[in-house]
């Protein structure tokens, strides 16, 4: 099963996940050629919308994410990435993106993990 491109717009959401602990470590966009570009190498590739360019994670930071496995959701329009990763997910320098915490109540966002060194 390959994902359906053409009915999501061209971009579909991918989300990665650590393949070991099961947290959640990011959202990025994945086109056709990010996903064939990551198909053939192994390794976690992207869509920038901003910067409208294909890019693999860890190009510039070597905080990298090596494919253990991939799942396709039942629409075929969103992917989960489980990888292996090093160094940071988030460009901010945090293990994932999902570093803050608003609580249930809309309250001011709480940093919820330490920065990892860099």
């Amino acid at each position: 099963m390959q994902p359906d491109f053409e009915k999501a717009g061209g971009l579909i959401p991918a989300i990665a996940q650590d393949a070991q602990s099961g947290k959640v470590l990011m959202l990025a966009w994945v086109n056709e050629f990010a996903w064939k570009e990551t198909i053939r190498t192994g390794w976690a590739h992207y869509w920038s919308r901003s910067r409208q360019k294909l890019w693999k994670k860890g190009e510039s930071s070597g905080h990298t994410q090596r494919i253990i496995e991939i799942r396709i959701d039942c629409d075929a329009d969103a992917i989960l990435y489980l990888v292996e990763q090093k160094g940071a997910a988030c460009h901010e320098g945090y293990a994932s993106c999902f570093f803050r915490s608003l609580g249930t109540g809309g309250d001011e966002p709480k940093i919820m993990e330490p920065k990892i060194q860099l």
